[in-house]
């Protein structure tokens, strides 16, 4: 595995890069030049890419949508509730309970910005400048409520052609409210060194590298591919399940790539580098599998990042053309997208 230190060589902007092609807002890249000086960290970083966005969504002006609100009145206007006017004896008071429906800018999407924007503010980790200017946008917030977060808000957002333009905020919002700990009540929150998890690092190589190639090479499908063994006999439902990280389909090539986010792609045995055998073995199980099915071969890569050497082997296989590869991701990030083309020609 990649250590801390390793994942810090990573420049903040690319990081960010790789963040915009997981996400699936690849044009977002832009937001920051590539020739600005690079952000000591991912939250500040982060928070500048808000700042920018959430400005232009002031400009543009926030999302509204129909909020139902229930309440006892004399002056009869919306939907009557004649069941509960009933139960509270409403009717003798001269009232009504009564349902009406009103345009408002206080729902979940304008509701969970406002957290993330209230929470920056308040981080000592943002700089002083970021912290300012978030500080003079939170009065456009003033008719929205500020609500406790909870992550399972974000799966309650519901997104359509009006509001779209809302995905790649709530997006930011999702990675920094997530990547919050809160430690001694909801007072302290501390934003989580995003490079300490190998998991999620790991994750973010692999659909980065993803959405990268099916954004960047006209006409191609690339997607994670569920495999089944060609078994029969007993109890095959307990054979595991094979996954590819990426299947990427060019005109009439295939390849299946497994991106394996470790320190080293070649292993020390007896003094003598070799392949990875794990690796090898699980991408060869993928390709024979696909052959199997497909009556095709394609071609099967392992990618790493470069940390202490760059790693270009070319081998074949039985009939299987394979390589081992490594991107290097502390790099300017031109030649990144220049080598991830060039390893796939």
């Amino acid at each position: 595995m990649i250590s801390s230190s390793d994942i810090n060589r990573i420049p903040v902007k690319n990081l960010y890069y790789m963040l915009v092609y997981a996400w699936d807002h690849p044009y977002e890249k832009n937001v920051i030049s590539v020739y600005e000086e690079d952000e000591k960290d991912l939250l500040n970083l982060l928070s500048k890419v808000l700042l920018i966005k959430v400005k232009a969504l002031i400009k543009r002006g926030f999302y509204k949508e129909y909020v139902e609100n229930q309440e006892e009145s004399g002056i009869i206007r919306g939907k009557i509730l004649f069941k509960e006017s009933i139960q509270s004896f409403s009717h003798k008071r001269g009232k009504m309970h009564i349902l009406e429906e009103d345009m408002s800018h206080d729902i979940l999407h304008n509701q969970l910005i406002k957290a993330t924007v209230h929470y920056l503010a308040r981080n000592k980790e943002v700089e002083k400048q970021y912290r300012d200017e978030i500080k003079k946008i939170l009065p456009y917030f003033d008719s929205v409520s500020l609500i406790k977060i909870n992550h399972r808000f974000f799966k309650l957002i519901k997104l359509h052609r009006n509001n779209q333009h809302y995905q790649f905020i709530l997006d930011v919002c999702q990675f920094i409210l997530e990547n919050t700990l809160l430690h001694e009540g909801d007072s302290n929150k501390v934003f989580q060194n995003f490079s300490r998890d190998h998991q999620k690092v790991a994750r973010l190589f692999e659909n980065f590298v993803k959405n990268f190639y099916r954004k960047e090479i006209h006409g191609s499908i690339a997607k994670s591919e569920t495999m089944y063994w060609p078994a029969e006999g007993d109890s095959t439902e307990l054979l595991p399940i094979m996954k590819t990280d990426i299947s990427l389909t060019l005109d009439d090539r295939k390849i299946i790539i497994d991106t394996k986010f470790y320190k080293d792609g070649l292993a020390a045995h007896w003094s003598k580098e070799t392949v990875r055998s794990a690796h090898l073995y699980q991408l060869f199980a993928y390709l024979n599998n696909d052959a199997y099915y497909s009556g095709q071969k394609a071609m099967g890569m392992l990618l790493y990042p470069e940390v202490q050497k760059s790693i270009d082997l070319s081998y074949h296989m039985h009939g299987f053309h394979v390589k081992i590869c490594t991107v290097d991701l502390a790099q300017n990030w031109r030649k990144i997208h220049e080598r991830l083309l060039e390893i796939v020609e």
